[in-house]
C-alpha cells in the first residue's frame, strides 16, 4: 500500500477487536462518534476547529471504516465500554466530552451512565430518539440474518459495485450541501467492502434493541451531573415532520436536563452542514477541576 493511501492513526486492539483510532490535538479530551455506518473521516470539518483546544479522538466501530469486524452484535453497553476501552488504549484516563451523532447518541449517553466518572459532558448531534422503545423479537436470529445477507451481497460483488454510490446518495440526501466531501478513493476503499456492508446491516438490525437497552440503562443508572447539549438539525422547511423532530429533540434535552439548540439551516449530517455548532458545544463544556 502506498504511504499516501495509508489511513492516519493506529490500529489498536480494544476488547479483542482491532480498531482504527485517530488521536489529534492537545488539551482536554473529546470523543467524536458518528451515526449508523459512518467513518472517522466524516468528522473532518469539525476536527480542525477543536484540535487547538482539545485532544480529539475518533475511531471506527467494528466493521466500519478500517476497523475489523466483531463477533458480538452491537449493544448500547458494548459501545459505551468500547469508548472507554479506546480511551484506555490511548492512556487517556481523565474525563472526556463525548459527541454522539444520530445512532451514536445512544452510545454516548450509555457511556455517561455507565462511566460517569469519565464523563465531562455530552453533545448529542441530531441524536436518535425512540420514545418507549421495546426490543424486537428474535434478536439473535435477526443478527445472524443480517450477517448472512452481508455475506451474500459480498459474494455477489455488490458492495464494490454500488456501495460507494449508495454512500454518496445518502450524504447528499442528508446534508444541505448535496455533496459528499469525503475523498473518492477513501469512500471506495471503505464502502466498497463487504465488511462495511455487513457492519451497516447489523447496526441497522439492532437499532431498536439498542434503543430499548438504553431505556433500561436510564432506569438503572442515573446520568452524572455534567453539561448536556442537544443539537437538532433544522433544514428550515417549516414542514410538519421538521416541527415534530424538533419537538422530540427538545423533549430529549428536557429529559436529560440539558440545553437544547435548533441548528439552522442544517440537514441531519450536522458535521458537514454546521461543524461550528458542534465545535462550539464541545468547547463550552467546562472541564472539572482536580
Amino acid at each position: 500500500m502506498r504511504s499516501e493511501h495509508r489511513p492516519p492513526g493506529h490500529m489498536l486492539r480494544v476488547g479483542g477487536v482491532p480498531l482504527h483510532v485517530v488521536r489529534q490535538g492537545a488539551g482536554p479530551v473529546c470523543v467524536l462518534s458518528g451515526g449508523l455506518g459512518m467513518g472517522w473521516f466524516d468528522w473532518e470539518p469539525v476536527v480542525p476547529l477543536l484540535t487547538p483546544h482539545r485532544t480529539v479522538v475518533r475511531f471506527d466501530r467494528p466493521g466500519l471504516g478500517f476497523s475489523a469486524p466483531a463477533e458480538e452484535p452491537p449493544s448500547a453497553a458494548g459501545e459505551a465500554h468500547r469508548i472507554a476501552g479506546v480511551l484506555d488504549a490511548l492512556g487517556l484516563t481523565g474525563p472526556a466530552t463525548v459527541v454522539g451523532h444520530s445512532l451514536a447518541g445512544f452510545h454516548a449517553e450509555a457511556f455517561a451512565r455507565l462511566h460517569p466518572e469519565r464523563t465531562a459532558g455530552l453533545v448529542l448531534a441530531d441524536g436518535s430518539v425512540e420514545d418507549n422503545a421495546r426490543p424486537l423479537p428474535g434478536g439473535e436470529l435477526r443478527h445472524a440474518a443480517a450477517r448472512a445477507r452481508g455475506r451474500v451481497l459480498a459474494a455477489a460483488g455488490l458492495p464494490r459495485a454500488i456501495g460507494p454510490a449508495l454512500r454518496r446518495l445518502t450524504v447528499r440526501a442528508s446534508s444541505l450541501g448535496r455533496h459528499d466531501p469525503a475523498p473518492e478513493e477513501l469512500v471506495r476503499r471503505t464502502y466498497g467492502t463487504g465488511r462495511v456492508v455487513r457492519a451497516v446491516l447489523m447496526e441497522n438490525a439492532r437499532y431498536r434493541d439498542v434503543a430499548a437497552e438504553l431505556e433500561r440503562l436510564r432506569a438503572e443508572h442515573p446520568l452524572p451531573p455534567v453539561p448536556v447539549t442537544v443539537l437538532a438539525a433544522s433544514p428550515g422547511t417549516g414542514s410538519w415532520l421538521e416541527r415534530r423532530w424538533l419537538e422530540r429533540q427538545r423533549a430529549l434535552a428536557e429529559r436529560l436536563d440539558g440545553r437544547f439548540e435548533a441548528v439552522a439551516p442544517a440537514g441531519h449530517l450536522l458535521m458537514y452542514d454546521r461543524p461550528q455548532a458542534i465545535a462550539a458545544a464541545v468547547l463550552a463544556v467546562r472541564q472539572p477541576r482536580h
